[in-house]
């Protein structure tokens, strides 16, 4: 709504670029009406971000291999629009296309209780339910742990307070966090993709000695000349 998800993208972009991984920033499109934005004294979005429309979705979550979410809460969960987009992604689910693929997650609140871990914990059923591999960044981040200063993050993921008006901006320490948080998916995404191409291929099964063919019309047995006389 006002911007703090997309300054914590930036630097979570500079976490994955950090990692040595190549990274796109998109965003879902929105749902409430200019008229209800403007009235919320809601910023411009950034044209320069892509939006992610439903002939794009399957591009956009299929060719990665690994996503970051990052979404405000809206009463302590999943904002409407994440969710809407996200409920798009039945085909997805029916073919397994998302199976095993590495996704993280984080957030902002208005206030200090507004839901910095159960808007992560709550939305982890989307991805959940697609066999998604959820990869939090624990305190792997020391930044978690600094008393000298309120600020957002927790286990679940980087986070950021905004404020009930949305005034307060995104700290050093929480785009730190932010950063840090992308470099830790992106590092654990190579990982799972350079272990999977040296697993080994499957092969087909061998034949079963014990099962006996049948043949067809097309190939029924034939006695040669030599076998007749």
């Amino acid at each position: 709504m006002y911007g703090h998800i997309a300054q914590m993208a930036k630097h979570v972009l500079k976490g994955v670029e950090a990692a040595g991984a190549q990274c796109e920033i998109f965003q879902v499109p929105e749902t409430l009406s200019q008229d209800v934005l403007n009235k919320m004294h809601a910023p411009k979005k950034d044209e320069k971000v892509p939006v992610v429309t439903y002939d794009k979705l399957n591009d956009v979550l299929l060719n990665c291999d690994g996503i970051i979410f990052g979404y405000p809460t809206r009463y302590g969960g999943m904002p409407g629009q994440m969710k809407t987009f996200w409920d798009q992604t039945g085909g997805l689910w029916m073919s397994g296309a998302l199976v095993n693929k590495p996704f993280s997650i984080f957030f902002s609140s208005g206030t200090q209780g507004g839901g910095q871990e159960t808007t992560a914990l709550t939305s982890l059923s989307n991805f959940i339910h697609h066999g998604m591999i959820f990869v939090p960044i624990g305190y792997s981040s020391p930044k978690l742990t600094d008393m000298n200063e309120i600020h957002g993050g927790s286990p679940y993921g980087a986070g950021s307070f905004a404020g009930s008006d949305g005034s307060r901006q995104p700290t050093a320490l929480e785009l730190e966090v932010a950063e840090h948080s992308g470099k830790h998916l992106a590092q654990t995404a190579m990982a799972l993709k350079i272990g999977r191409e040296a697993l080994p291929k499957k092969e087909a099964a061998p034949p079963n000695p014990q099962q006996k063919s049948v043949p067809t019309d097309s190939n029924k047995c034939t006695k040669t000349d030599k076998e007749n006389k």
